[in-house]
Order: structure tokens, then sequence, then C-alpha cells
């Protein structure tokens, strides 16, 4: 750890009951926050993939049919 404290009084004079209570309610919520967090493993659509000019497309549209 560095010398720079991560908790700070702004106000007011806590003591250390009251800052190790607000100091375990932060660090439990990290932790669950940290438990619950899931990574999107879907693949991300680009412009260039969804392109429509990149499209394929029948050369014959109508399927067959020979007006």
């Amino acid at each position: 750890m560095t010398g720079e404290p991560d908790l700070r009084v702004t106000r007011g004079n806590p003591t250390d009951e009251e800052l190790a209570a607000v100091l375990a309610v932060v660090t439990e919520a990290a932790a669950q926050e940290a438990a619950t967090a899931t990574v999107d493993d879907r693949p991300v659509n680009r412009a260039w993939t969804t392109s429509r000019r990149l499209r394929r497309y029948d050369r014959r549209p109508w399927g067959g049919f020979a007006g």
C-alpha cells in the first residue's frame, strides 16, 4: 500500500469502531459486486461485418421465376 489513505473523513470525528463499521460495509459491498460481476462473451458486431455492402445476395431474387 502507498502512504495515501483510501478512505478520508472530511467531516466529524468518527470513533475507531465507526470507521471499522464503515470499512466493513464498504469491503463487503465491493466483495459482493466482484462476486456477481460477469464478462460479456458475446461477439461484438462491428460496422464492417454488418455493412449492407458485404452481405451476399442471391443473384436470382425471384428464385427461379422465368417470366
